[in-house]
């Protein structure tokens, strides 16, 4: 038995092997995902901590020069370039400076489109300096009454933040580790539906059949196969990320994210399951499906169900529920692991016990459906 087993797996590597094409789309995303991401991640943080000037339209600005001054020391600034002047204009009142002098509110209008998503952060800022000015007036006015400007202020409010450089790298290795489980389905996607749709389709598959194998070992050989290709693509992904991210900035914003061996230990062994579960989910519903086609759009959707609950389980209001779930516990207990927490073992375990046992109960179900004729000659 284990000498056919064997044979079969060999074979099922090296016709996935054969096919480069389908290897390498698999592998694709393994490799460029963490290499995309610290691209963006890069762009985002050095434009956060070092924002650009913001030319714009100022109205009636010779009616409150301090106002002017005072957004050109925070880089908005009138604008003369029409290549850099963004579309907002800010409307000074002509009667700002006596509505100040009266210890009025002196209006002013910010014009634009907010819907314009170029021009929400500038938007943002305007308004931030416009009302830091604002309070700045306010205190003025105060001391100028003899009027200690702390009476507005009945309550100050100190935080402190116990969070370490490494907890707060780990938020941002949520959305990392989540990535590096969906490579274990997306690398071995195409060798589960080609070793099962495709071979139907090259009848290849009532060949194999015809000999002497039983249907358990040449479900088991498949699995085995794609969770082989899944696990090649999640470690590919690891290596990635550990050279890539050291070359994002994130000591910009006073936190390091870190791929510790812990962690990629902690990743091969849940991934090691989630692979099991991946291969034998894709093989199932590809089995189902009459056409190769169909089982790329099966599999589209059904892989919709486990990244969901991947994404849902790095959210704040998250149920409880779903860190015992299958594919949703073992990543949030590798984000866990991220932060520096201690592991979760009963949480991993339950989690992992369950993506086992949902995987052989696909196992066991492809080994039935593959005794009707009706599956293996796709009628």
């Amino acid at each position: 038995m284990n000498n056919r087993f064997t044979s079969l797996l060999r074979k099922e590597l090296l016709d996935a092997v054969r096919d480069k094409r389908s290897v390498m789309a698999g592998l694709y995303y393994a490799f460029f995902t963490p290499v995309l991401l610290a691209v963006v991640l890069t762009a985002v943080i050095n434009k956060a901590t070092n924002p650009e000037d913001i030319e714009i339209t100022i109205t009636n600005g010779i009616e409150a020069s301090n106002l002017v001054n005072y957004l050109s020391d925070r880089g908005i600034s009138q604008g003369d370039d029409p290549d850099k002047l963004k579309n907002i204009e800010l409307v000074i009142s002509t009667d700002f400076s006596k509505q100040l002098n009266r210890a009025e509110p002196a209006e002013v209008t910010l014009i634009a489109d907010q819907s314009e998503d170029s021009l929400r952060t500038a938007i943002a800022r305007i308004k931030r300096a416009l009302g830091s000015y604002s309070s700045e007036m306010v205190s003025l006015r105060l001391i100028s009454r003899g009027i200690n400007p702390n009476i507005i202020n009945p309550i100050k409010v100190h935080i402190q933040d116990q969070a370490t450089a490494v907890s707060k790298g780990g938020q941002i290795m949520g959305v990392m580790t989540m990535l590096m489980i969906l490579s274990v389905f997306v690398a071995g996607m195409n060798l589960a539906i080609d070793t099962s749709a495709g071979e139907r389709e090259r009848n290849s598959l009532a060949l194999l059949l015809s000999h002497p194998v039983s249907v358990l070992q040449l479900v088991m050989s498949k699995t085995v196969a794609v969770s082989i290709f899944g696990m090649l693509g999640l470690i590919l992904t690891i290596i990635v990320s550990k050279f890539v991210y050291p070359f994002v900035p994130w000591q910009e914003l006073g936190f390091s994210v870190d791929i510790s061996g812990s962690f990629v230990l902690g990743a091969l062994l849940a991934g090691f399951s989630v692979a099991i579960f991946a291969a034998s989910m894709q093989l199932f519903v590809s089995f189902m499906a009459k056409s190769f086609k169909e089982a790329q759009t099966y599999i589209s959707f059904v892989m919709f169900v486990p990244i969901a609950m991947s994404y849902a389980a790095t959210l704040d209001f998250a149920v409880e529920e779903l860190r015992w779930a299958p594919v949703s516990g073992q990543l949030q207990a590798l984000i866990d692991l991220a932060k520096g927490k201690e592991i979760p073992l009963l949480q991993l375990a339950v989690s992992c016990l369950s993506t086992l046992i949902i995987s052989l109960a696909l196992i066991f179900g492809m080994e039935r459906l593959l005794k009707s004729e009706k599956i293996v000659f796709g009628l």
